[in-house]
């Protein structure tokens, strides 16, 4: 990142040491125990300010809620505060540890790990402060140690065995320390808003004190003999100075961001931040311009042709030269009028995006007479921030690729909007930028299923045209726009709500009955036993019993007395079928008989057996009850028979229930697949709530989007609908956990669009790339 700006002073770093050495391993020693001592202290100075900056915050909230979030913030930390220092220095110590083995970083470690220059990892939309403050914390400090740092870095070299030791390997650079606390502070389960507070303290209090650690390593150094007279005038490369952002945020800006978060708002510090991040990606033209987007987004002005050097376009005519602009796009033509969108639309429009900034300045060339060679910084900031916007759009799989190309349309309304207000892109509750939000959240459950009349296409359809054809400069057109789109929405809402109320009800009642039903079964069975009973009895107990107790259960429920009763009958039916052997069984039977024909009454009719039905039925178990007590009648043959037309009509419900489990039992399939249960999947299966879009793609051979909308409490099954609250699928999370690992589900991402993109431009802008380059 850095380099010697007069050869002559440049020092040569041989004879370099063998990193193999005891040397070596001594000087390391003695770096690594200054360093542990230098940041031991400070990193207990800064916990020791934690309480009273939290406290003050928490007095200032504004509401109760707030309040409890510091406090909750103070007690955590307090808690665990110790393991927070102890793998933070830990981290440090290991990185020392390993300087003589170089190692190639991973991506793992480059995105998430504790190296890495000014690398953003934006997890989720809460931590785009956090990223920011580390962002601006390496940056600031980057810059200010640059000469003490430098000095470190080259003595480091010579010990490790020439092997270069840069301020993204060396384990001591504002980079590494930033990160490795980042990491380290993920073992607090505080909220960003205090976790925000902590980084301010840490670039207070450790950050800002590495002067003199430096200075302690180099003595050391020096006095070994390292490099004693190293001399050296550091100056920046242009690609060196994309992680250079003092300007953009001072002392408290994280107080302010914490704020902003509190507000709903961007703070304002982000805005600075990205002018930064922009200013710091352009390598300087021959005019003294900026080249645009294309280090980040592809795209360029195209300096090598012969510009006009004359007056930065004012706003006035940017917006002149963006309503003709938009003006062809309106006359070329009607948008589609079904879905039609493909990924070449999408690449189309792409092209169209990247270019917008080359043909904006034809434009105001063709109405002035002459062409610009660039604009005024803050006005191509805008242009750029909206043209990776709307990159953004074009390559959100959240979106389909036919609401892709009907949003991406909006670019020059949108950048107009950004023109004439810039505070769009700083606050959340802005009408533009809730109008595109609304949009995307529309489209993001759309789907040719779920919009057969292509009632919602067509409505987002007829607002990009309405801003095509009607906004010249007026804001208002967003609010009317909003409130109609919000109107839909409504509408449409209720309809699918009444529909997924239907499924969700449907789905109950069927899992209810299943349940029920398996519970009947289970009863009777386990009472059975190993009784062999004779065919009658059982035909009684697997049909016609087995429907009485699902319907008992279902209205009165396992705890009830109905069921009870119905429970013990199976018990006196069962004992009925005995053998008789004494006087005394024939006594109890006789006595029993009447209880059990007076409930066989009354179960029958619970199940809707017909009056000649009942009777039949009653009359072969009195026959066979007759014979079991040795008496003669004319019914005598009635015993035999083993099966009443009415009871064949009964459905069984246990064989089915018995054959199933038996064949559970028995089977020889394989298990299917499962998902460990410490699985990134499975732990996104349990963390899914209803409202959650997914997208799969083994639902009819086709890429189907669909809704969490219910989670069944009793079977703990997942119930999908599509945008018109009609059913898509369910499935068990161990089923789904294995749709997820194998990338036939995806969940779709609940922020907002706009928050989404803004993420994602802060991450592209914070990567080390090259700085953008004019065209040749």
């Amino acid at each position: 990142m850095k380099e010697v700006s007069d050869l002559s002073k440049v020092v040569d770093l041989g004879p370099r040491l063998d990193p193999t050495s005891e040397r070596v391993g001594q000087l390391l020693n003695a770096v690594r125990g200054i360093a542990n001592r230098r940041l031991q202290q400070w990193v207990g100075n800064a916990f020791e300010h934690v309480d009273d900056a939290l406290f003050d915050l928490a007095e200032k909230a504004e509401n109760n809620a707030a309040q409890m979030h510091y406090f909750d913030g103070m007690r955590d930390v307090r808690k665990r505060r110790p393991l927070v220092e102890r793998n933070f220095l830990a981290a440090i110590n290991r990185e020392l540890g390993e300087l003589t083995h170089p190692k190639s970083p991973s991506p793992a470690t480059t995105s998430v790990g504790i190296g890495g220059n000014a690398e953003l990892t934006l997890v989720a939309d809460n931590e785009l402060e956090e990223s920011l403050a580390i962002t601006s914390m390496i940056s600031k400090n980057d810059s200010r140690l640059a000469r003490d740092l430098f000095a470190v870095n080259q003595r480091l070299s010579v010990i490790c065995g020439g092997h270069k030791i840069d301020d993204a390997s060396n384990p001591v650079a504002p980079a590494i320390l930033s990160q490795a606390f980042r990491q380290a502070l993920r073992e607090l389960t505080a909220d960003m808003r205090v976790k925000l507070i902590i980084y301010k303290l840490f670039d207070r209090y450790v950050l800002s004190s590495l002067e003199e650690l430096y200075q302690e390593i180099n003595d050391e150094l020096i006095e070994a003999g390292v490099l004693p007279q190293l001399h050296h005038q550091v100056v920046r490369t242009p690609a060196a100075s994309s992680a250079s952002l003092s300007k953009s945020v001072d002392d408290d800006a994280v107080v302010r961001a914490v704020a902003g978060a509190e507000s709903g708002d961007i703070p304002n510090d982000l805005l600075q931040t990205l002018h930064a991040l922009f200013s710091a990606r352009r390598a300087p033209t021959s005019a003294g311009s900026a080249s645009g987007y294309a280090g980040a987004v592809g795209g360029s002005i195209g300096s090598g042709r012969a510009l006009s050097t004359g007056p930065l376009p004012s706003a006035h005519e940017l917006l002149g030269a963006l309503s003709v602009l938009q003006n062809q796009i309106a006359s070329a033509g009607p948008l589609p009028q079904a879905a039609t969108g493909s990924d070449r639309d999408a690449a189309d429009l792409s092209r169209e995006v990247q270019q917008l900034k080359s043909q904006l300045l034809n434009q105001i060339g063709a109405l002035r007479g002459e062409r610009p060679s660039h604009v005024a910084t803050i006005d191509e900031d805008t242009i750029d921030l909206v043209g990776m916007l709307f990159e953004f759009i074009l390559e959100d799989r959240n979106l389909p690729v036919q609401m892709q190309v009907l949003l991406a349309r909006l670019q020059i309304p949108y950048l107009k909007a950004a023109i004439l207000d810039r505070k769009m892109f700083a606050h959340r509750q802005h009408p533009a930028r809730r109008l595109l939000d609304g949009l995307a959240e529309q489209a993001k459950g759309w789907s040719d299923e779920s919009d057969r009349d292509r009632r919602l296409y067509e409505k987002v359809k007829v607002i990009v045209e309405k801003l095509l054809h009607e906004f010249d400069d007026d804001l208002s057109i967003f609010e009317r726009l909003l409130v109609d789109l919000q109107q839909f929405h409504d509408i449409n809402k209720r309809r699918s709500e009444l529909a997924e109320q239907r499924v969700a009800e449907s789905t109950r009642g069927r899992e209810k009955l299943e349940l029920a039903r398996r519970r009947a079964a289970r009863e009777i069975v386990d009472r059975i036993g190993q009784h062999q009973l004779p065919p009658l009895v059982h035909g009684i107990l697997a049909r016609a019993w087995a429907n009485h107790l699902v319907l008992t259960l279902l209205r009165h429920g396992e705890a009830s007395n109905e069921f009870r009763s119905a429970l013990h009958f199976i018990d006196d039916l069962i004992a009925s079928t005995r053998p008789i052997k004494s006087a005394e069984d024939r006594h109890l039977l006789r006595q029993t008989l009447p209880n059990i024909e007076r409930a066989l009454r009354l179960g029958l009719a619970n199940v809707a057996f017909q009056e000649q039905d009942v009777e039949r039925l009653l009359g072969q178990l009195h026959a066979y009850y007759r014979q079991q007590l040795g008496e003669a009648g004319d019914d005598d043959d009635a015993a035999s028979v083993t099966e009443d037309a009415a009871m064949l009509s009964m459905p069984d419900t246990i064989q089915p229930m018995a054959r199933q489990d038996a064949g559970r039992e028995n089977s020889r399939d394989p298990e299917p697949v499962m998902v460990p249960l410490d699985s990134p999947e499975w732990q996104q299966v349990q963390a899914l709530q209803p409202g959650t879009w997914l997208e799969f793609s083994h639902i009819d051979q086709a890429m189907a989007r669909a809704k969490l909308s219910w989670i069944s409490p009793m079977t703990g099954r997942y119930l999908f609908v599509n945008r018109r609250g009609l059913k898509v699928a369910d499935y068990a999370p161990e089923e789904l956990a294995v749709l997820l690992a194998d990338g036939k589900a995806t969940v779709l991402a609940a922020n907002a669009l706009f928050d989404r993109a803004m993420s994602s431009i802060v991450t592209r802008l914070s990567q080390p790339e090259n700085p953008i380059a004019p065209d040749a």
